[in-house]
C-alpha cells in the first residue's frame, strides 16, 4: 500500500496566476515587498516582509513558511525537487492543498473566478510533470455557480482528486443550500469535498487577526457540526467529506453535542456518525489515538505533513513518526497511511 501524505501545500507565486485569460491579467495578484519599518516575525521564527496585493486587499505570503522545505519544492518552481524530497521522506503521493485560498481573497467576481481558474491550471501542470505523484484539490469558482460543472470537469481530467473548500465560504455556512448545487457535481464526478483549516468570511477572519485557532480552526469544526446536524451528508449519499488540519481531538466532544441535539429532536443518532455520512477526518501525531479512535473508528483518519507550512499543524515528519511510534496498532497506522486516504480521495491509479 502505497504511503499518501493527505495534506501538503503548495505556496503559490505570480507564475500561478499567468493561466488567465488576456482580458483578465489585470486582476493578478501584485508580489509586495517590505522595505521600511518593523518587520512582523513569521511563524518560524523568521520575518515575513512579502504581500500579496490582490485588488486592494494585502495578505501576507511569506509568514507561514516552513524554511526546512526547498524553496523550489514548496513553490513547485522545480517540481522535481519536490518529488526528490518526497523519497527521503518516504512519501508515495502528496494530495496539493493551495496556500493564498485559506482566507478571503476578494469579494469580486470577476477577481475570484479568474484567480481560481488560473490556479487550477497551473496544478494540471504540477499534476502532469508530477508523474501521478502529486495530486490536487481543485479551487471551485464560487461566485459564478454556473461555472462550477466545466471547472471541476477539467479539474476531474487534469488529475485533481477532491474540491477544496474553507470552513465557511463566501460568507455562508457550508450547509447553506447555496452550496447544493456544487455538491451535486462533485458527487456525479467522485470528487470528495475536503473542508480545510482556513475561512473565507472577511469580517470573522478580520476580528481574530490576532487568534489564529479561532480565525482558522474553529471554522472547520463549525462545518462539521451544521453539516452533520442537518443532515446534509444524507442529501448526497454517495459524497464523501473530509475536514483537513484541524486535529481529531475534537471528534468525542462534538459527536457527543450532536447526539445530544438529536435525541431532542426525536431523531436515532448513528452508531458510527463518520462511517454512515462519509466523514474523514486528518489527525495529528500529538493527538491521543487510542482515545480517538473508538469514536471515530480505523477507517475514517488520514494523516498529513502540511509541507510548505510551519503552523501548529506542520509536521514534515509526521508520516514517519506515526509508523514508528507505538500509538497504535501497525495495522490501523496503515489503514491511516494508505487505505483510508486512498478510499477518500478515489486513488486508484497511484503508483
Amino acid at each position: 500500500m502505497a504511503t499518501i501524505d493527505a495534506d501538503a501545500h503548495v505556496i503559490e507565486t505570480t507564475k500561478t496566476f499567468e493561466f488567465m485569460d488576456e482580458a483578465d491579467k489585470a486582476f493578478a495578484p501584485v508580489v509586495l515587498t517590505q522595505t521600511e519599518g518593523v518587520a512582523r516575525q513569521a511563524k518560524d521564527g523568521g520575518l515575513h516582509k512579502e504581500h500579496w496585493l490582490v485588488g486592494s486587499r494585502v495578505l501576507a505570503r511569506d509568514s507561514n513558511l516552513n524554511s526546512k522545505t526547498p524553496r523550489e519544492s514548496r513553490e513547485m518552481s522545480d517540481v522535481e525537487s519536490r518529488l526528490r524530497h518526497m523519497d527521503e521522506l518516504k512519501i508515495d503521493v502528496q494530495v496539493l492543498y493551495p496556500t493564498i485560498f485559506l482566507r478571503p481573497v476578494t469579494q469580486k467576481k470577476n477577481i475570484s473566478v479568474a484567480l481560481a481558474l488560473s490556479y487550477n491550471r497551473w496544478l494540471a501542470g504540477i499534476w502532469k510533470a508530477g508523474r501521478g505523484r502529486l495530486r490536487w484539490v481543485a479551487v471551485p469558482p464560487l461566485l459564478d455557480m454556473a461555472m462550477v460543472p466545466d471547472e471541476l470537469r477539467y479539474a476531474k481530467d487534469h488529475g485533481a482528486c477532491g474540491v477544496f473548500l474553507n470552513g465557511l465560504e463566501c460568507e455562508r455556512q457550508l450547509s447553506d443550500p447555496y452550496f447544493f448545487p456544487l455538491y451535486e457535481v462533485a458527487e456525479q464526478l467522485d470528487l470528495p469535498i475536503c473542508i480545510h483549516s482556513g475561512i473565507n468570511c472577511t469580517w470573522i477572519h478580520d476580528f481574530f487577526e490576532d487568534v489564529p485557532f479561532s480565525q482558522f480552526k474553529l471554522s472547520v469544526l463549525s462545518a462539521f457540526h451544521c453539516l452533520a446536524f442537518n443532515d446534509i451528508p444524507a442529501m448526497f449519499p454517495d459524497l464523501r467529506w473530509a475536514f483537513v488540519e484541524a486535529s481529531a481531538q475534537w471528534i468525542p466532544y462534538l459527536l457527543n453535542d450532536l447526539a445530544v441535539r438529536f435525541r431532542r429532536r426525536g431523531k436515532p443518532f448513528p452508531e458510527n456518525l463518520l462511517k454512515q455520512y462519509n466523514m474523514y477526518v486528518t489527525c495529528q501525531v500529538s493527538d491521543d489515538l487510542p482515545m480517538i479512535l473508538p469514536y471515530s473508528g480505523e477507517d475514517n483518519l488520514m494523516i498529513g505533513t502540511d509541507y510548505g507550512h510551519s503552523d501548529s499543524s506542520a509536521e514534515i515528519e509526521a508520516l514517519r513518526l506515526l509508523k514508528d511510534g507505538n500509538q497504535v496498532p501497525a495495522a490501523v497506522v496503515d489503514k491511516i497511511l494508505g487505505a483510508n486516504p486512498c478510499r477518500f480521495y478515489g486513488l486508484k491509479d497511484i503508483p
